[in-house]
């Protein structure tokens, strides 16, 4: 992934990052991503997002958040979700991989999923599970290890058009 730059956002660089995280969200969104919101979606929802779910997460230590960076720019994304209840603390959740429209095909999305896996390794996490309606985001899930569950018919609101989509359900063991 030449070009690229894999970082770990943290509490303390968070504001240096969050217009670039909004843009990423904001764009993929706008393309179509299934990543939990729908149309009509603004920058300033985009930003909110950040600031009112991921950065909490991040002050607890309870998430972790990678971007991919080329040069100045935010070109991906994917967290690491591990405020899991006590019964699972082997467990975290992959969330919003997301991969801005200019950068995608260049091997950003898998470079971000290896950096994650590293990281839920370090916080002694050995089961990662997600959920995705993206036929191309299966296929490179499949292609890291990932064992596919099954289907949930209906799960959510696509994000343009009017319907329900469903959501695969994966796991990968560490």
């Amino acid at each position: 992934m030449s070009g690229f730059e894999i970082v770990r956002i943290n509490d303390g660089t968070f504001d240096r990052y969050v217009d670039g995280l909004a843009a990423v969200l904001n764009a993929g969104v706008l393309g179509g991503a299934g990543v939990s919101f729908v149309l009509p979606h603004t920058m300033a929802d985009s930003r909110r997002f950040w600031l009112d779910v991921v950065r909490p997460g991040l002050k607890a230590d309870s998430r972790t958040l990678l971007a991919a960076m080329s040069g100045d720019a935010v070109a991906g994304t994917v967290q690491l979700d591990c405020d899991t209840p006590p019964n699972q603390p082997h467990r975290a959740e992959v969330l919003k991989l997301i991969v801005h429209p200019s950068f995608r095909r260049q091997g950003i999305a898998r470079a971000l999923m290896l950096s994650l896996e590293e990281s839920a390794r370090a916080r002694g996490r050995t089961l990662l599970t997600l959920d995705t309606a993206s036929e191309t985001a299966k296929r490179l899930y499949l292609s890291l290890g990932f064992r596919r569950v099954g289907d949930i018919p209906e799960f959510a609101r696509h994000p343009i058009d009017d319907r329900y989509d469903a959501t695969t359900i994966m796991y990968k063991k560490l």
